[in-house]
């Protein structure tokens, strides 16, 4: 497998960082994952606003372009072969002296990778348990995606490592937040609900484009702070993220849902991949 690494595509093998990067010593860093379908990167403006907004938040001097990103992307594929992938997008702080540093971060490090992925296949189902470990505050003032992700793996490791299962976090006062590395919605009736970004969740870009669709197809979408018996009193409950798409859940602690078969999921995840134009 090949790695972008600042400018140069070589094998992972050949990839080195200095260990005096601040996103290495520091964990000064931020990513976007998305997917590519058929050679084309789905939502890639949405994913680079978010993260030239954290690069501006962190203080990295560093601005990354649409075009920048798909010239990336060819070489990756070129070089791989692969069309359908899923893509780390990958911004560290970079090279710094020992100790907290203040000032702008002037010499980032850009590493891109991928995963070869399958082409898209029908809807997929998990089962959701509610973790006992609880989604941990944003460092700032919301949360990044940065490369702190100490919290989603102790919440990985208490839900186990079988793939159908989503872990799902709580916040400290006990309000539904997201899951390990998803968000969550749940249907009734006619509302799509979600929690509110004040739980200190993350943004997902599929998060956002979900809510849309939702908007779009006359369902009214709500975002709040919502108990866990709030969430399993649903018709229906599903949860998103850019590399899984739209994935509902067969049950939710120990109440039973329709899974694949609820209308609110078939009908999003519809109009979904109608958007990817698969």
């Amino acid at each position: 497998m090949f790695t972008y690494v600042n400018g140069q595509v070589m094998p992972n093998n050949e990839v080195r960082i200095s260990p005096f990067d601040h996103g290495f010593l520091y964990g000064v860093g931020v990513f976007e994952t998305f997917r590519t379908y058929n050679g084309t990167p789905f939502l890639l403006d949405e994913h680079l606003k978010r993260l030239n907004r954290s690069l501006q938040e962190l203080q990295i001097n560093l601005s990354i372009t649409s075009d920048e990103v798909q010239d990336i992307l060819k070489k990756l594929e070129k070089a791989n072969g692969w069309n359908n992938a899923y893509v780390r997008f990958n911004v560290s702080a970079g090279e710094g002296e020992i100790g907290l540093q203040t000032a702008p971060y002037q010499h980032p490090n850009i590493i891109v990778f991928q995963k070869q992925l399958a082409a898209a296949g029908p809807i997929a189902e998990k089962r959701g348990t509610w973790l006992q470990t609880r989604r941990n505050r944003p460092e700032g003032e919301s949360r990044l995606k940065s490369h702190h992700y100490l919290n989603n793996i102790f919440g990985k490791r208490e839900a186990g490592s079988d793939p159908s299962i989503e872990g799902l976090f709580l916040t400290e006062d006990g309000f539904v937040a997201e899951g390990v590395v998803s968000n969550i919605f749940w249907a009734k009736e006619r509302t799509l609900y979600t929690p509110a970004l004040q739980t200190g969740i993350l943004n997902g870009v599929t998060r956002q484009f979900v809510m849309d669709l939702a908007k779009e197809s006359g369902l009214h979408v709500k975002e709040g702070m919502y108990t866990p018996d709030e969430a399993e009193s649903a018709d229906e409950v599903f949860v998103t993220n850019s590399i899984q798409e739209i994935v509902p859940l067969q049950a939710l602690g120990k109440k039973a849902f329709p899974g694949a078969a609820g209308k609110v999921v078939q009908h999003l995840f519809t109009q979904y991949r109608s958007a990817v134009r698969l």
